[in-house]
């Protein structure tokens, strides 16, 4: 059933979509919080469900992803132009996977979203309203689940996946703290506040993420399944 599509602000130039086939659901967290491996498992179970599924997350465009990893490794990148460039990533994929995928039926992934983008740069200085305008054609999704891990858990995460620490992640060039491992616990500290201003905002689904891999994805099939029933309902009884 097709249902009205709505934005934060205002659409993208010449957008066409008025109503969509399909859903959008979003998975939030910082790196390490678990986000791929439920979304790995959620699109296995989808598609054993008879859903056709995309798969969608920052830094995926074609265009411009590969440009943003470059421009990350001199470390210098500024942070405007850091913004923007994530900007123009989500915008590119919004355009060009996410609005086809939704309109042809599509149950769509996102492992993160705006809300990342957003936590991120508010941490470095950037001004809310200004992202909020910025950002403001994204498509408000169906369903956002916010993964709500503990700083110690991500900091053994990420050195049980990466054995080491990321200047980005660690938050090092906002300079926190000369010490990476403290500028890490800083930085998160700051993300973790963000995310959790945001989830009252936007109407985040928390979950906590310290727990084990299937408790985490039965809560979240639980929460697609009440949408995906929504439908259904809908459906039988002609509404719209």
């Amino acid at each position: 059933m097709a249902t009205e599509v709505k934005f934060y602000g205002f659409p993208l130039p010449n957008f066409e979509l008025l109503k969509k086939q399909g859903k959008l659901i979003v998975i939030e967290g910082p790196d390490c919080s678990g986000r791929s491996t439920q979304i790995e498992l959620l699109k296995e179970w989808l598609e054993a469900s008879g859903y056709a599924v995309l798969n969608t997350g920052l830094k995926r465009s074609r265009l411009v992803g590969d440009v943003i990893e470059k421009a990350k490794k001199g470390n210098t990148l500024g942070k405007t132009t850091l913004s923007l460039l994530y900007c123009c990533d989500f915008a590119d994929q919004l355009e060009n996977q996410i609005i086809p995928a939704l309109s042809a039926g599509y149950i769509v992934l996102a492992d993160r979203y705006i809300f990342t983008l957003m936590a991120r740069d508010i941490v470095r200085g950037a001004d809310k309203e200004w992202l909020k305008k910025l950002l403001g054609f994204a498509i408000v999704p169906d369903l956002i689940i916010y993964l709500d891990v503990s700083i110690d858990i991500l900091l053994a995460r990420t050195f049980q996946k990466y054995g080491h620490l990321d200047y980005w992640e660690s938050g090092m060039d906002i300079q926190l703290s000369a010490d990476m491992f403290e500028s890490f616990k800083k930085y998160h500290f700051l993300l973790k506040r963000e995310y959790e201003e945001m989830a009252k905002e936007y109407n985040f689904v928390v979950i906590d993420g310290n727990q084990g891999v299937g408790i985490i994805q039965k809560r979240i099939r639980e929460e697609i399944l009440k949408i995906l029933q929504e439908e259904d309902k809908n459906e039988s009884t002609g509404t719209i």
